[in-house]
């Protein structure tokens, strides 16, 4: 129950928020509600202050819960990510594209990393549910009792504590629940299996006379998982082959020469020929390399290669036996929450109130890949097959086949689709506790003293684990004398080795699969200790222009991580990265302070202007002591126009896994060899190559798969530090009742920061080194007799820097329609520069990502809502600016690398509407996508940058509600 006179003791209590558009920023709000003589004091994100209204000392964009479900979608981060300022770095339709992370929703502000922004419930930190990480699942939080999110673009440790480099994002929950909600919805998309659900339970109400309130809530949300063979746009064939019309050339002092012609044509109904869920092996005949593949009966057959490329190892089209890899890229995952909150709050006195929440959550969501694949040389342990002769399973065919070449054996591929592909299941469980203690001491002390405690455990299954070993033993299967079948190895037949055939898709035998695959199950635990207390006077005393403003708090926190992989797996022993044991924790002491000082009122063209100043102390057990600050101005020139703003310097320590994460085994994929011929763009990388031992007509065979390598944390990594600085202004013309114009310029700049420095830079810096070879980044690379890339190594360390620059704008209009009311609002950014140094050292190298895929230099969101009587319609438009597929960086180096550049602009409109009985019963019906709007290009919207993009297509759902 809400204590009536905290505040009313000095100030009569007003709601000044009001949740009638979509979202609007704060001081929009206060704006708007000047003209009220009675002003709530209320606390804001980005402040521990009281203030009237929701004069915000920083930019805040501010979403109503119930805008923010007026949608299909039945999680709350695919929600948010279509907020231009977010960035879809983990959605449901691309977090499964890394080991453990398939469901999770995980919110990047600015795009400048998910570590970087700092998620909040009602002011608190809340559990991480990514091991050794402080990122936050917003799958977590109880939608239903959302009163609104609150976006602070900015730096705001000072406030709130590390993290907060990039911004925050705080839910805030209805305080009081009341009566009985109901919601039920149920979503199937237009073309292809993808269905969700969704259903929540609300119930809350007042005790002993109004003093308490208690209430229960309960949701459970699914979805059916779709496969990109399931919609006819992404099922398809694609590969990308070099242009035979290209006519680049290298110049004499080493720098290629372009001629505008693209260096690579993207074509469909084209893929490898290299593997093959058949099986398949190359022979050399007649001084050519002919492929052979195999019936579903065992014999075998010339491989159908149609029309090949001279110039692309492994590619063809047409009339060609393809691998189809379409068939195991997922577009959706299957996924399951199920959410149990109870909270409750009680007046013990007027002036104080005590309060506690508690809270179960559930997940699941699976991602389903490629299955265990055989090929080439044998890295890990993952090579071709050794088929030799005296093969029991081999077919006559085959026999003559060996018998005419003179070979006494052959290296098979095969991809192992039909022994079962790979599936891996991520379950979490949170649970999470919170108490404390608000209200009024000395009568002019706000205080608030409370305790977070909260713990994740993430098991993680991976079936279909296929033991390199074990699968090598049953393929090389021998006939006894007897004419018993058996794995040759003695020792592996001992151990109970299954042999079976590999000749053919559907030759595995289940009894063979079944001892050579083994299911792998990894355990995390994620623990988070807090303890705050905090005391502020918004009236401290009195100065010529206003009340000054105080605040004071301390906090004390720990973060804990452990993860315990499957330890069998951990071995190396399996097709599963060898990923280690994680153990990890710190503790932060902190102690911060605030002040807003009224500096001149009621002047000519100061209605009032205050300055705020945040400062904040901490001392880790990791890093030691930091110290982060934020000021502020807050002018207000007449009651239509408001001007703020503000600049903060703010720090991130860093996280377990970055200090503790141990060299694990991983794989750099999508690698390409910068000493491969036609990479080779200038003099000084050819010399740097000639170093290593490479000719010029290098064609790297190594980089067609992963690369080998190892990952892992650095104990002395030390804070990131970031400035960030605000300017906006406020316009409430008063001559327009209900329109209201924001305005916010914005940069950050990250210095220190912490970085796993990729494959692709270690390999670039290498040989792109002015002082030759004989460098640190060379040192992390190894390569065998023939060149050939075998092994990379990336630590952590604070070499990078970042910065990022823009203008975020909004415009909010509501105004009187024939007898109803219509609401409209436009939220956009303009990002002017997205700029990543990978070594901070050397500030001529760096890349500009404004413009590129995942990063539109314009986006928006259009809402518009129409309430009548007991009707309702609301829409929403998202706008994406044309963006380029290349950083200007590599354009620079290579303009004219692909037939295709660029993904054009994207619109994407959601419409729904409803009727509200009178018996407390509301039927919705809804389209998402409504113009069924297709992907861009050839993406399939399961990338880190093109999730931005929507691959369900057209989506039409139902919602029934009963309130009373």
């Amino acid at each position: 129950m809400n204590i009536t006179n905290l505040i009313t003791k000095r100030t009569p209590v007003f709601f000044a928020v009001s949740c009638a558009i979509a979202s609007t920023s704060m001081d929009v709000l206060a704006e708007q509600s000047s003209g009220v003589d009675e002003v709530e004091k209320i606390q804001v994100t980005g402040s521990r202050i009281l203030r009237e209204g929701a004069i915000a000392p920083a930019p805040v964009t501010v979403i109503s819960g119930e805008a923010l479900l007026a949608s299909g979608v039945t999680s709350i981060g695919e929600a948010l990510n279509d907020m231009p300022a977010l960035a879809n770095t983990y959605s449901l339709a691309n977090a499964g594209r890394s080991i453990g992370t398939a469901g999770l929703s995980l919110l990047d502000l600015r795009g400048m990393g998910t570590a970087r922004t700092l998620v909040l419930v009602d002011g608190k930190r809340h559990v991480s549910s990514s091991p050794g990480s402080a990122s936050v699942d917003v799958n977590n939080i109880p939608s239903n009792w959302i009163e609104r999110v609150e976006i602070i673009t900015g730096g705001a440790s000072a406030v709130y504590g590390a993290d907060a480099v990039t911004g925050v994002v705080n839910f805030i929950l209805k305080k009081d629940i009341q009566g009985f909600d109901l919601s039920v919805s149920k979503g199937t998309a237009a073309e292809g299996p993808y269905e969700n659900e969704k259903f929540s339970l609300s119930y809350g109400l007042d005790f002993d006379g109004g003093k308490g309130n208690v209430g229960i809530s309960v949701s459970h949300v699914s979805q059916d998982g779709m496969n990109a063979t399931d919609r006819a746009q992404t099922n398809r064939l694609i590969s990308s082959i070099t242009n035979p019309n290209d006519g680049d050339i290298a110049g004499e002092d080493g720098n290629y020469i372009h001629d505008g012609i693209a260096d690579r044509l993207t074509i469909t109904n084209a893929g490898y020929y290299d593997d093959s869920v058949n099986g398949n092996f190359y022979q050399q005949e007649n001084g050519e390399l002919v492929w052979y593949t195999f019936n579903p009966d065992g014999s075998v057959r010339p491989q159908k290669l149609g029309t090949t490329y001279e110039n692309d190892w492994a590619i063809c089209s047409g009339d060609c036996d393809i691998l189809d890899l379409t068939r195991y890229r997922e577009l959706q995952p299957t996924f399951e929450n199920t959410n149990v909150n109870i909270k409750a709050n009680y007046d013990i006195t007027s002036d104080l109130n005590v309060y506690a929440s508690a809270k179960y959550t559930k997940s699941e969501a699976d991602s389903i890949g490629q299955p265990s694949y055989f090929e080439y040389g044998d890295s890990r342990g993952t090579g071709a097959f050794v088929i030799k002769r005296d093969n029991a399973y081999m077919h006559e065919s085959l026999a003559q086949l060996m018998d005419r070449n003179g070979v006494d054996e052959f290296n098979m591929h095969r991809f192992m689709e039909d022994a079962g592909r790979r599936y891996e299941l991520n379950e979490r469980e949170t649970t999470s506790f919170v108490a404390g203690l608000s209200g009024v001491v000395a009568e002019d002390w706000d205080f608030e003293a409370s305790a977070v405690y909260g713990k994740t455990e993430i098991t993680q299954t991976n079936a279909g684990n296929t033991i390199k070993a074990r699968i090598k033993q049953s393929a090389d299967a021998i006939r006894l004398n007897n004419g018993d079948i058996v794995c040759r190895d003695e020792q592996a037949r001992a151990a109970g080795c299954v042999p079976t055939s590999m000749f053919g898709y559907g030759a595995v035998s289940d009894e063979a699969a079944a001892w050579f695959n083994t299911t792998s199950v990894s355990k995390s635990e994620i623990k988070q200790t807090v303890l705050n207390a905090n005391i502020s006077n918004s009236g401290l005393f009195e100065l010529p222009a206003g009340y000054v403003g105080v605040s004071f708090g301390l906090e004390y926190r720990k973060e804990e991580s452990d993860s315990l992989p499957d330890a069998f797996a951990a071995t190396g022993a399996t097709f599963l990265n060898a990923i280690q044991e994680e153990h990890g924790d710190f503790s932060v002491r902190e102690a911060f302070s605030e002040i807003s000082v009224p500096l001149l009122a009621d002047m000519m063209l100061v209605q009032d202007l205050s300055l705020d100043v945040a400062v904040r102390y901490a001392d880790y057990s990791t890093i030691g002591d930091t110290v982060s600050w934020k000021t502020g101005l807050n002018w207000t020139v007449t009651d239509e126009l408001r001007v703020r703003t503000t600049k903060s310097r703010a720090m991130r320590a860093p996280n377990i896994s970055e200090l503790y994460g141990p060299q694990s085994e991983n794989f750099f994929r999508s690698i390409t060899d910068p000493c491969k011929r036609g990479e080779v763009q200038d003099a000084n990388r050819r010399a740097n190559c000639d170093a290593l031992g490479i000719p010029e007509d290098f064609d790297a065979v190594a980089t067609s798969s992963s690369i080998p390598g190892v990952l892992g944390g650095n104990p002395d990594l030390k804070e990131e530090e970031s400035d960030s600085l605000t300017f906006g202004v406020v316009y409430t013309p008063e001559a327009i009742s209900g329109l209201s114009i924001t305005l916010d310029y914005w940069e950050i700049e990250i210095e220190d920061a912490i970085n796993n420095i990729s494959g692709q830079d270690i390999l670039d810096k290498c040989v792109d080194s002015l002082s030759g070879i004989d460098n640190q980044f060379c040192a992390l690379v190894t390569r065998d007799a023939d060149g050939e890339l075998t092994g990379i190594r990336s630590i952590t360390q604070n070499v990078a820097k970042q910065n990022a620059e823009g203008i975020d704008f909004e415009i909010g209009y509501d105004f009187d329609l024939f007898e109803g009311r219509m609401t409209s609002s436009l939220i956009g950014t303009y990002l002017k520069s997205r700029e990543e140094f990978p070594f901070q050292s050397d500030l001529s190298d760096s890349e500009e990502y404004a413009g590129t895929t995942g990063e539109a230099e314009w986006q928006a969101m259009v809402s518009l809502g129409y309430k009548v009587n007991n009707w309702h319609f609301s829409s929403k438009t998202r706008y994406l600016d044309e963006v380029s597929l290349y950083t200007d960086k590599s354009l620079n180096k290579n303009p004219d690398p692909s037939n295709i550049m660029s993904y054009g602009s994207y619109f994407i409109t959601d419409i729904r509407g409803g009727y509200r009985f009178d018996n407390g019963i509301t039927l919705e019906l809804g389209v998402d996508n409504v113009f069924d709007r297709d992907l861009p290009g050839y993406t399939t919207g399961t990338g880190a940058s093109s999730a931005s993009y929507d691959n369900i297509g057209r989506m039409y759902y139902g919602a029934f509600t009963y309130q009373f």
